[in-house]
This record gives structure tokens, sequence and C-alpha cells, in this order.
């Protein structure tokens, strides 16, 4: 889904993984923003006709040989320009300021002092504490700037230049830690850009109607269904711009949730009268991952599996050209970019095949997972569905760290089923990102009714996050710990220890693999 608006904030990204917070933020304020690589060209940029440019924060300096630049034309067009930590280094050193390596570098929360709220700080306090994370630093502001603020070890920590619209802060205002972020965001969006906060639920889904109409015209199609959130919000938005051109089929295998499959059949077959294929290929996945270790390829092995039995199925379904996926941006980023590194590749973006017969249809690709459950929810979806937790698309076997086996999937499985009810009892589904059930193929000795045992562990995970980029590790109950430890040990057989992973993303993912 590509939209082309002249209300759009464009994200110019300079490498860094926050790239994708800072277009979410800004479609917080209902204002469409869309990401680029640095490399774009002054005509390119041209075409897209963005109402405002945001440059983002990177890992280089501009003093490096062979950093990141952007074309100094665009400096030139008149645009509302926004620079954020490298991106406000990048436009001192290409308008004449001064860029130099600090005796000191900031890292996580400092105190901003402000001499003038400007256009920037309106409506925030003068004194207010930001994030920063960068040793060089803006020492002389390029003439026309004003500095409005600074710090101890930052003497332009934010600058303006109201006569050519071009802003810049040191710091990350996309960032939760940095109190006064969103609202100056916000500020730029509204004082500095003007643009239109026109980007609402009900105009994704009517743009994205229109264009899976233009692509899919009178072809059928099929959808990688399997229960979740993404796949199902966008089997709804496929169904609901072409009907019964759509088939979704449910591949079993053999490494989904307890009662997976049931309610996948109750909930499109029986309830939304969608044309549902369930193929059990639970053997044919078991047996392609046997002895198979490294995560990436058991990714890679499950997605191009994946790929294969949607292609066989096509071929019963009057050869349908297309493949519906609930793909979003996080799984996009995460698996890699031209200016971001791959952190692991996701089974339907970096595990697909290059010979796949199919093109796809990704209507939710541009998206957030907290905009596509607000597409689900005006879809009419039912709320438990919409709010369900994400669970990986290669299923159980990310989840279990080492050879996948049956006799260990099925330990798992009852095991998350476990951590999922006592989740929902308590009342915290709705609170937590993410909570589940890891295996990891070690055993320890332990003594169960004067016995010793010698089991595996069950890791039990539990996030809160807003968007997946970044996580903290959840501060659940004691009680509750006790109860899923209690209750694991003594309905699953083959497990004789839990332990929480108190791990925040970063350094770790929330996934283990």
């Amino acid at each position: 889904m590509h939209v082309s608006r002249s209300s759009s904030i464009v994200v110019v990204d300079f490498g860094a993984q926050y790239a994708q917070l800072i277009a979410r933020r800004i479609r917080e304020h209902h204002v469409y923003s869309e990401i680029v690589p640095n490399g774009i060209r002054y005509e390119e940029l041209i075409e897209r006709n963005p109402k405002g440019i945001i440059l983002s924060g990177g890992p280089k300096s501009v003093n490096e040989v062979g950093a990141p630049r952007l074309d100094p034309r665009i400096f030139e067009m008149g645009i509302p320009i926004l620079g954020i930590c490298y991106g406000a280094q990048l436009i001192a050193a290409e308008l004449g300021g001064v860029v130099e390596k600090n005796t000191k570098g900031e890292y996580g929360r400092i105190e901003l002092l402000a001499s003038d709220h400007g256009i920037l700080l309106s409506h925030s306090p003068l004194n207010q504490n930001v994030w920063m994370s960068h040793f060089d630093a803006i020492s002389k502001a390029p003439d026309g700037f004003k500095v409005i603020a600074s710090t101890v070890n930052t003497p332009v920590a934010v600058m303006e230049d109201t006569t050519r619209g071009i802003y810049a802060v040191q710091y990350h205002p996309e960032v939760e830690h940095t109190e006064f972020g969103q609202q100056l965001l916000g500020n730029f969006l509204t004082d500095a850009v003007g643009a239109d906060a026109s980007w609402t639920s009900y105009s994704i889904i009517e743009e994205s109607l229109n264009s899976l109409r233009s692509q899919i015209g009178s072809e059928r199609v099929i959808c990688a269904l399997s229960g979740g959130v993404d796949s199902s919000v966008a089997a709804a938005l496929v169904h609901e711009a072409v009907g019964e051109q759509l088939v979704c089929v449910f591949v079993d295998t053999g490494l989904m949730r307890s009662g997976e499959r049931e309610a996948v059949e109750k909930t499109f077959r029986d309830q939304f009268k969608i044309q549902l294929v369930v193929v059990d290929a639970s053997d044919r996945f078991f047996s392609l991952l046997e002895d198979v270790i490294d995560p990436e390829e058991k990714r890679k092995i499950i997605g191009t599996t994946f790929i294969r039995v949607f292609e066989e199925v096509a071929q019963e379904i009057e050869g349908a050209k297309y493949l519906v996926q609930g793909t979003l941006y996080p799984d996009v980023i995460e698996s890699g970019t031209k200016d971001a590194a791959k952190i692991k590749s996701h089974h339907n973006v970096g595990g697909l095949p290059d010979d796949m017969n199919f093109d796809l249809v990704e209507p939710l690709r541009l998206l957030f997972k907290d905009e596509v459950r607000a597409i689900g929810e005006e879809l009419g979806l039912a709320e438990k569905m919409v709010w369900r937790q994400p669970f990986p698309g290669p299923g159980l076997a990310v989840r279990i760290i080492g050879a996948v086996t049956p006799e260990r999937v099925e330990i798992l499985r009852q095991a998350d089923a476990i951590v999922q009810e006592e989740i929902e009892n308590a009342g915290l589904t709705r609170s937590l990102w993410q909570s589940f059930a890891v295996l990891p193929s070690i055993k320890s000795v332990g003594v169960m009714g004067d016995e010793r045992t010698y089991a595996y562990p069950i890791v039990l995970r539990a996030v809160t996050s807003n968007d997946a980029m970044t996580a903290d590790w959840a501060r659940l109950p004691y009680e509750l710990l006790e109860s899923i430890s209690s209750r694991v040990i003594a309905e699953v057989s083959g497990v004789n220890r839990v332990v929480y992973d108190i791990t925040s993303k970063p350094p770790g993912t929330i996934e283990w693999e």
C-alpha cells in the first residue's frame, strides 16, 4: 500500500532502528508518514510531494569519511525539515555549522536547558528531561539559526531557522523517555508544517480497499491465515475488497498453540463465511526441521515450506495468482533494509524463496500493530481476536531453543496453554504485549515425589511494549509467577523447573529466536 498525499511526512532513514519509531509517532498525530533511504535523490523526493521532512538519527559521525549525506538541494526545497540527533548534526555540517567530538558523550536521560520556547518547545517547560545518545555535538550553529536550548555538555541541543523552516534537536523526541517529545513533534507538524491530521482508521481502510481492488482486479487470491491479529485483519480487508475471489488457507504446521486450528475454523468458516481450506502439513514440517538448530535456518525452512504448500493449494483453486500476507512494518525493518542491520529474518519477509510463484498482497506492510488493531475494530472483528497477543509466524519452532521434535512441541504447547490461561485469569492479557513459554533443549536435575528427575526447564517470557521496537520485562506479581510455575511442573510431563526472563529489548529481542 503506497500512499501519495501532500500532507505526508517523509522520514529519511540514516540507519537508526528508531526511524520506524519516528514514523509511528508522527502517525499518532493522525499524519501519514513513510520512511525513505538517505540515498533518495532530489527528484524522487519531489515526486512524493511531502509536506515535511524528518532526518533520523544514525550510528555514524558526520565527520567520518563515507558517512551518509543528503542531496544538498533538499535543504533548498522550502519544505520544513526537522533533524534528530545525526539528522541535526547533518544539518549543521551541511549548512555551515561545526560538529565536533565532545569531550564527554551524553547517553540516557539528560536535563535540557532552554532560553526560549521557539517553535519546537512551545507548550512545554523551558527545563525538561530528554533522552540523548551521542558523542559528537554541534559546537556552532550555522548562520541564520537561533540556538534555543543546550545541556551541560552540548552547547546546541535545539536550534531553529524559522525563515528557511529548518529545525534540529540533538536528543530523541520519539522515545518515551523524552518527557515532552510528542509535544515537540506535534509542534513541528502543526506550527512548522501545517500538516493535515487526516490519517485515521477510516482513511487507511478506504485507501487500502482501493489499492487492493486495483492490484488484484478479477484474479483469485489466497490468504495465508494463521488466526493471529495480522493475518486476520489482512484477510478481512481483502475479503471486504474482493469478496468471493478470496480463499483463506490455514496450514496446520504442528507448531501452533493449543486449540488454534479449531478456533480458526470456527471464526472464519462459521462466523465470517469466508472460504477456508485447512491443510494438515505437520508431518512435512517436522520432517524438514529434524535436527535443525540454527534459528535462521528454521525460519527459512518454514517460510519456504509455507509457500510450497500454498502453491500446491493454489493449483486446486483455479491457479490463484496472489498470496495475501499479514506482514507489518516492524517485520520488514527487522528483516533488514538498506540502512538498518538485520536482526532476524521473518518467515514471511526474509524467509521467502526466490522462486516463489505468487505475487504478494501485503495490505498491512506499512502499518504498525496499533494501527492494525484499530483497523480490525473498524472492520468489526471481535475484540478478543483484535487484541490477541502477537504470535510468531514460524510458531513454536522458534520458541524451542534447539532441534524441533513432536515431543518438545507438545511439552511447550501444554506449558504455553497454562501461561495464557493464568495470564488471562489475572486480567493482564491486554496490559502485556506478549507473554509465553520457551523451551530450551537442555535438562537439569530436580526432585519430584522424593525421586530424582532429569527434565526440561520452561522459560516464562512476558514483556510490555507499545510497538515491539523496544520492550521492557513485565513485573508480574509473585503470586502469579508461583501459580504458573506450580501448574506447569505439576501438569506438564517432562518439566521440572520454571525460570523467568527479565531481559528488556534491547539488548535482547522479545522472542528467543
